[in-house]
């Protein structure tokens, strides 16, 4: 006789951000678009989200996106991440939606 077995299916943690900020080194053909084509890698992931390209790469674009996949944060944060750092910023999101194109949730 043969006992049931279980099988533990383990999810990605999808109410996160798949990757850390400055982990560049994840994806560098992102990396590099978002350093040397800031411009044309924000009207990508614009196009991605649904939206037209001159709504721009700041934190409204950061704040919904967050918002949809509950990842968490403020929007005190985004504008933080946003001004300081928009390339970082840029480039995470791109991120994020490519991995979560792989794992079939965006």
């Amino acid at each position: 006789m043969s006992q049931p077995q279980h099988v533990l299916v383990v999810q990605p943690n999808t109410n996160h951000w798949q990757t850390g900020l400055f982990d560049c080194c994840d994806d560098c053909g992102v990396c590099c678009c978002g350093i040397f084509c800031y411009e044309c890698l924000g009207c990508e992931v614009a196009g991605n989200m649904g939206e037209c390209c001159l709504c721009g790469t700041g934190m409204a674009m950061r704040a919904v996106y967050r918002t949809k996949y509950g990842i968490p944060g403020s929007l005190v944060n985004d504008c933080c991440t946003v001004l300081w750092c928009p390339a970082c910023a840029l480039c995470q999101l791109k991120r994020d939606i490519k991995k979560r194109r792989q794992m079939g949730t965006f």
